[in-house]
Parts: structure tokens; sequence; C-alpha cells
């Protein structure tokens, strides 16, 4: 599908970044972040029995950022999710989830990202490629990202946030599992949502 297609990603990423003014001055960024999971969201959805969407998130990973405000294309990102934590608001089906039908949580516990580039879009929208590993499958990713703000909080902490989505295919990663509906179609979409709601402290 599309979004794995490198060279087309990179002349559209390309012409963007030669169309597109100068962005906001985030010099004051640079350095190391970690991502704080209390304030933090990262979650996913995909289609159920062809007519709604079941959403769910992970509550346990650990991630860092490295940015840097000047060059962009410097920038990275690295994000490790603890399987066991996947949570749809339903007991039964996450549990389903953890099984060698889909995570094989207790062999696989770990599903990692890391980046491969970086580059700025236009204004405050940016673009992470980079590698996603599922169970024993390395695939490459593209995430679009907002920058939505930096502050400092009321404990003194300096703060940078991110919003992002990206859309893959789960076949990709060998999770195929699905079943026949009797009114046709399947139970499971292929396709899912990621949605990445990034609150990051600077790191000491």
């Amino acid at each position: 599908m599309g979004l794995f297609n490198r060279t087309k990603t990179a002349a559209t990423a390309t012409t963007a970044v030669a169309e597109a003014p100068a962005g906001p001055d985030l010099a004051h960024l640079s350095g190391d972040w970690a991502i704080d999971t209390t304030h933090s969201e990262v979650g996913f959805s995909v289609r159920h029995a062809m007519v709604t969407n079941v959403k769910g998130r992970f509550t346990e990973y650990d991630g860092k950022l490295r940015l840097d405000g000047t060059e962009p294309g410097n920038s990275s990102a690295e994000l490790v999710i603890k399987v066991a934590s996947i949570d749809t608001n339903q007991a039964q089906r996450d549990e389903h989830l953890r099984t060698g039908d889909f995570f094989a949580a207790e062999t696989y516990p770990e599903i990692r990202f890391r980046s491969t580039s970086a580059e700025r879009l236009r204004g405050d929208t940016y673009r992470l490629a980079g590698e996603l590993t599922i169970k024993d499958t390395t695939r490459p990713i593209v995430l679009d990202l907002d920058y939505t703000g930096s502050a400092t909080d009321a404990y003194g902490a300096e703060r940078v946030g991110f919003e992002g989505t990206a859309v893959l295919d789960r076949t990709d990663w060998g999770l195929t599992y699905n079943a026949a509906l009797e009114t046709g179609g399947v139970l499971i979409g292929e396709k899912v949502k990621l949605s990445f709601d990034i609150s990051a402290v600077r790191a000491a």
C-alpha cells in the first residue's frame, strides 16, 4: 500500500518541504526528552464486524526523543511497548489478543519502534519514518506528527507535546487471525490506525 512506497513518499515529502514556508523557531527544543507515560497515550483502532471500530491502547511503554529544533532531520525517537498491557476495555478480548492468535505476548513481550529519518513537511507538521517490530517481524512505517506546543509545568519540568497517526496493515506483521461473517465479510479489519498523544519531559 502507499504507506510503504518509500520512493513515492520521499518524492512527495521533498516537494512539500521545498514548497513549505519556514517553520517556527524551535531551537530551544533541541536535546533529549523522555516520554511521560502518565500524560501520554499510545492507542489504536480497527474495524470490527464490518460496521464499527474497536479502540484500544497500551498502558505500559517507555520512549525517548532526541530533538534538533534547528535541523529536524537530525531528530530521532524510540518506543518500547509492553504487549501484555493492551487494553480494549473488555477483559476477554484483551486476553485473546495476548495469545498466539495475535501478539503471543509471552513469546514476544515487546513491540518496538525506532526511527530512521525525520523531516518537517510544513508549519508544525513533521514526518517520522522508522522500523516497527511486532513479534519477529520488522517492517517500515511512517508517522505524521503535529507539534502541539511546549511549556514549563507547575513543577518546573519543561514539556513538549506531539500528536500523530499512522496506518498499517496488520497482516504485514503476521497478525492474520480472522473469522468469516455469515452475512459476508470478516470479523476484524486488516487496516489498523495507530494514534499517539505524546507529552515528553526534558531529560536531566
